[in-house]
């Protein structure tokens, strides 16, 4: 089961906006973390997926596991919050 949804994201990125628009579509509710507007957190999320780049979708568990999904990757992110 599904705890929680944290997305880092930036204002220009459309892949962040695709995550949204399907999180939504599929009535799923997540926190957002802008790093335009709060570059401080820049660090958590690298830290969390080794990646540069948004989205950063992570995918926390009941049982406290998560998930860390890299860009639009319905292929994770589908089986992620099932």
């Amino acid at each position: 089961m599904v705890k929680n949804i944290t997305i880092f994201t930036t204002n220009t990125c459309a892949y962040c906006q695709m995550v949204k628009t399907y999180l939504k579509a599929k009535g799923v509710g997540y926190e957002e973390i802008n790093l335009d507007e709060n570059p401080h957190r820049r660090s958590e999320a690298h830290s969390l997926s080794g990646a540069l780049t948004v989205p950063v979708t992570v995918v926390t568990r009941t049982d406290d596991s998560q998930e860390v999904i890299v860009g639009y990757n319905l292929s994770k992110l589908v089986p992620a919050i099932s």
